[in-house]
């Protein structure tokens, strides 16, 4: 939800909330910013009675030359020293009252300007007055200060406990909303999965409880087998499928082996369908069905309730339940999802399954890319595609935000290198770089020596030691998002040719619904900070200068690359100040 403009002596504010996250953006004029030393943030919650002055972590040196580990600081005497601030701990469908106060003078004499005042209420997580949407991201932070200061930097004991209290924080609802999915079908309806890894056993467990009320439960699974040293030999998620199934005493009935696969059935959804089998929502997104999916990398998990999209889903089902031929499967999907021409309509629902004759859409997301006039977000593996590389490279009047798992390759290093209005943040640990491995590849991750803030920081534990992908899960494009107009490119499938040709997988393209947008931004936004401040910890510390993340400017001179010509904070302020 967007707010309306407030302004007073000034400075002026405005907030894009999603469901979990509130973004306040701010500016000021040349007058307003002589001497600012930053804001102070207070937020009012008439729903549970509580008011009070934010907190954080840097502080005034000065003031608090070694500041205590894990202790944070009010922002009425360590200001905010940026102008855009999120609020990460904001619940669905409230009304909140924000109160941001610059502060001028001197650290140990900080001196008030005028109050800037917003309400501001977060959307719900699913719309009740008939929103076909709803949107769930976890936490996807567990590698955080936030998780280790919580819990004291122990491991989740309880990952297969919806109710255990570091599950349901690290879930922070998308397990909870999957759950209710399955367990709100009625008798006589149907439920049609199609899942690629399916070992997380709430799920496995909700869908047996389907089965015994009297619910069609028909599950298509990973169940192929690979190639190594010239034998044939089950994959890794087959095996641990069998494994899981068996322990959720699912019924062989249910069960649909996908063995004809292509190269990974990647999807990951689930369709609910009356019992005349008309197709009535779906749920799908980047979530495999797994303990890591669900608590571990970024991941969102995205209802519909809408008949066409849902029938979409459920005819691709079909098709996958037929255990294709990868060149039968191809076909399928071609003729269920033709690739769009030209741009979809507006306020529109688009589906796009794989695999595909061709890798067309490429070229078609690319096309978006370089359509817009206010800023895109898009999210890599661990790599970009050069159809896509070339267009985020593109010299532009708006900043292009990349988020991924790993650091760039060299290739894609060098195509990014040096444009200003690109901002890349890769998953990490605090406390830890990336070295090359064999091939010169930035992959090997190592614990950084001296690290100074470790002295303030906690160390952080990942719960998740062995796998593919630790950080960020997420297969999100979203192109003007705070436009009226956006585009939000959500699922299964990463924006790559393997993606298109080879796996199954499962796109939807949501045009012109700023709710949907808004939930999005937010979220992208504040896993990209997330990282990106582990990103810049790191490259400062190579400088020998890494404790600077942990003070703040006392000299007022931070402002300035807020109001830079052309630089990335100030191209960014200027997205929420067009």
């Amino acid at each position: 939800m967007r707010t309306p403009i407030a302004s007073k002596s000034g400075i002026k504010a405005r907030a894009i909330s999603g469901t979990h996250t509130v973004l306040i953006a701010l500016d000021a004029t040349a007058t307003a910013r002589k001497g600012l030393l930053g804001f102070a943030l207070r937020r009012e919650d008439p729903t549970e009675d509580e008011e009070y002055w934010l907190r954080g972590s840097k502080v005034f040196p000065t003031v608090i030359p070694k500041p205590a580990q894990g202790d944070l600081y009010s922002t009425l005497e360590h200001p905010i020293q940026s102008f855009l601030w999120g609020d990460y701990t904001a619940k669905p469908g409230r009304t909140y009252h924000y109160t941001i106060r610059p502060l001028y003078g001197a650290p140990k004499k900080l001196e008030p300007g005028a109050d800037v005042k917003l309400d501001v209420t977060t959307e719900p997580e699913k719309d009740n007055d008939g929103d076909v949407h709803g949107v769930w991201f976890n936490r996807g932070a567990i590698a955080s200060r936030a998780y280790a200061d919580k819990f004291k930097n122990a491991a989740p004991p309880k990952p297969e406990d919806p109710d255990d209290k570091h599950t349901a924080w690290l879930s922070r609802g998308l397990v909870e909303a999957c759950l209710k999915f399955i367990d709100e079908t009625k008798k006589g309806q149907k439920l049609r999965v199609a899942a690629y890894e399916f070992t997380y056993q709430p799920v496995l467990k909700a869908l047996k409880r389907a089965i015994t009320r009297g619910v069609d439960v028909k599950i298509v699974v990973e169940s192929g087998k690979e190639t190594v040293k010239g034998k044939k030999v089950d994959t890794a998620a087959t095996k641990a499928n069998r494994k899981a199934i068996k322990t959720a005493k699912l019924p062989a009935t249910a069960i649909i082996k996908r063995t004809k696969r292509t190269k990974i059935p990647h999807n990951k959804f689930i369709v609910r369908e009356t019992a005349g089998s008309k197709a009535v929502s779906v749920w799908t997104g980047s979530t495999n069905f797994t303990e890591s999916g669900f608590l571990g990398q970024s991941n969102v998990g995205h209802r519909i309730d809408d008949d066409a999209v849902a029938g979409c889903y459920s005819e691709f089902w079909k098709a996958l339940a037929k255990n294709p031929e990868p060149s039968d499967a191809k076909v399928s999907c071609m003729t269920i999802t033709p690739t769009p021409v030209g741009e979809t309509k507006k306020k529109s629902m688009t589906c796009i399954i794989t695999p595909r004759t061709d890798s067309k859409m490429l070229k078609w997301y690319a096309h978006r890319i370089d359509g817009p006039g206010n800023t895109v977000m898009f999210t890599a593996a661990f790599s970009v595609d050069d159809s896509i590389g070339g267009s985020l490279a593109k010299d532009r009047d708006f900043l292009r935000f990349v988020l991924m798992e790993k650091p760039p390759t060299r290739k894609v290093a060098k195509l990014f290198k040096g444009d200003r209005d690109i901002v890349v943040a890769y998953g990490n640990v605090l406390g830890q770089t990336y070295l090359p491995n064999k091939k010169g590849e930035l992959t090997l991750r190592r614990n950084i020596p001296d690290f100074k803030l470790d002295e303030w920081f906690l160390k952080e534990e990942h719960f998740r030691k062995t796998g593919h992908v630790f950080f960020v899960h997420l297969k999100v494009l979203l192109v003007d998002p705070l436009t009226t107009d956006p585009l939000v490119c959500t699922g299964s499938a990463n924006f790559s040719k393997p993606s298109l040709s080879s796996n199954d997988e499962n796109m939807l393209l949501v045009r012109g619904n700023t709710r949907v947008a808004d939930i999005y931004l937010t979220e992208f936004d504040r896993l990209l900070r997330h990282f990106y401040f582990r990103d810049m910890a790191a490259e400062l510390h190579k400088k020998g200068d890494d404790a600077k993340s942990k003070f703040l400017d006392e000299k007022g001179t931070w402002v300035g690359e807020h109001f830079s010509k052309n630089g990335m904070k100030s191209r960014r302020r200027q997205m929420f100040f067009p």
